[in-house]
C-alpha cells in the first residue's frame, strides 16, 4: 500500500478491497443476513457496548442527521469547535430543531465547565459533541463531559460523533454512559467510504419511539425492527459489508488495545517531531488527537507543492481544512498506517524544506 496521510478516505488493505468482489446474493438471502449479523456482533466489541450497532449506508453526516431526527424532542445543545461540529449544529437547524451552541475558536477544546454553565441557563433533552474534531486535531474530553451531564441533567441524551477516532482512540460507550456513538468506515476502520456505524442505547431507542417525524431512511425504530429480523429496511451496501466482515477480523486480530496504542504512538512521534522542527501544534496539550496531528506550518511550506514533490513515492499529505487551509497540515496516522510509514513522511517533509533553502 502507498500511505496516504489524509484523514479519510484512507488506505485500504488489498485483501479488504478484494472482499468487495465476492459474488452478489439477494440481500434478503440467509447467507447475507448471516454476514450482516456477524458484523454487528463484532462491531459491539469495537464500540464496547451491549447495545445495538446500526450498519448504515451513508456517511457519518447521515448519522449526525439520524441522531438529531430521532432523539431531539424540544431542544438540543451542540458543541462547536471546528468545521465538523459546526456541521452538526447546522444539521439540527436544517431539521427544524431548536438548537443552541457552545462555540470556541478552532484549535480549542470544549470543557466541562462550559457545558455546566450552558445547562444553568437552559434545559436540553439532547446534547451532541464531536469527540475528535477532524479539522483541528482537538480531542474533546467526552468521558468527563458525559459524567457531568449524567449528574446535572440525567434525562439528557448524550450523542457523540467519533467519525475520526473510534477504533483509533479509547472510547467506551457503555462505561461512559453514551446514548449514541457513531463513526464512518473510511477513517480509523480503514475501509472504503460509504458506511456509518451507529450504536444506540436503550434510552436512545425509547426516546426515538416518542419523537414524531423521524423520517424514514434514518428512523432508528425501523432500523431496529429490521436489525433483529434480517438486516436493514433498504438495500444495504453489500460489497462494503463483505469488506467490513474481513476488516473487523483484521482489527480484532491486531487487538483493539494494541490498535489504539499504535495510533497513540504515532501521535506522540508526530508531536515530538513538530516540536523539533519548531512548528507549533494547533491543539493544546492534553486535548490532542490520537489519530491525526494538526501542525501550524511556516508560510514557505506549500502542501500542494509538497504533494507534487512526494508524488514519485506515492505519499500524500492533507492540507488544513476550511479556514485553516494553507495555515496548517494534517498528519493523519490512522487505519493501517504504520510507524515506519510515518517516518518516511516526516523525512520527506524535512527533505522538502531543505530544498527550499
Amino acid at each position: 500500500m502507498s500511505p496516504m496521510f489524509v484523514p479519510g478516505p484512507v488506505d485500504v488493505a488489498p485483501e479488504i478491497l478484494a472482499a468487495q468482489t465476492l459474488p452478489m446474493v439477494p440481500h434478503r438471502a440467509k447467507e447475507f443476513e448471516t454476514v450482516f449479523q456477524r458484523c454487528e456482533a463484532k462491531l459491539r466489541q469495537i464500540f464496547e457496548t451491549q447495545y445495538r450497532v446500526f450498519i448504515m449506508t451513508n456517511s457519518g453526516s447521515g448519522a449526525q442527521e439520524a441522531s438529531i431526527r430521532n432523539l431531539v424532542k424540544e431542544r438540543v445543545l451542540c458543541c462547536v469547535n471546528g468545521s465538523f461540529s459546526d456541521r452538526w449544529y447546522k444539521v439540527a437547524l436544517a431539521n427544524g430543531k431548536q438548537a443552541d451552541k457552545i462555540e470556541v475558536p478552532m484549535g480549542q477544546a470544549i470543557l466541562p465547565e462550559m457545558v455546566e454553565e450552558a445547562f444553568k441557563k437552559q434545559s436540553y433533552d439532547t446534547f451532541v459533541i464531536v469527540h475528535n474534531e477532524t479539522s483541528t486535531g482537538v480531542e474533546n474530553p467526552v468521558k468527563e463531559i458525559a459524567a457531568l451531564i449524567h449528574q446535572i441533567s440525567p434525562e439528557t441524551l448524550v450523542c457523540v460523533d467519533a467519525v475520526s477516532s473510534l477504533a483509533g482512540a479509547k472510547i467506551e460507550m457503555d462505561a461512559w454512559g453514551l446514548d449514541v456513538l457513531f463513526t464512518s468506515s473510511q477513517k480509523a476502520f480503514a475501509l472504503p467510504p460509504g458506511l456509518a456505524f451507529c450504536a444506540v442505547s436503550d434510552r436512545g431507542m425509547a426516546r426515538a419511539a416518542q419523537v414524531p417525524n423521524r423520517g424514514w431512511y434514518f428512523d432508528f425504530v425501523l432500523l431496529e425492527k429490521h436489525r433483529t429480523k434480517d438486516s436493514t429496511p433498504m438495500t444495504p451496501a453489500m460489497s462494503l459489508i463483505n469488506a467490513l466482515d474481513k476488516q473487523l477480523d483484521r482489527m480484532l486480530g491486531e487487538g483493539l488495545e494494541a490498535r489504539i496504542a499504535r495510533h497513540g504512538g504515532m501521535a506522540q512521534r508526530s508531536q515530538e517531531w513538530a516540536a523539533k522542527m519548531g512548528w507549533p501544534l494547533l491543539a493544546p496539550e492534553g486535548y490532542r488527537s490520537n489519530t491525526l496531528t494538526v501542525i501550524c506550518n511556516p508560510p514557505e511550506f506549500d502542501c500542494s507543492a509538497f504533494n507534487k514533490f512526494m508524488a514519485s513515492r506515492n505519499i500524500r499529505l492533507a492540507n488544513g481544512y476550511g479556514d485553516l487551509k494553507g495555515k496548517t497540515i494534517r498528519v493523519a496516522h490512522m487505519g493501517e498506517i504504520m510507524p515506519a510509514d510515518l517516518e518516511v513522511l516526516l523525512a520527506g517533509i524535512e527533505e522538502y524544506m531543505g530544498q527550499l533553502k
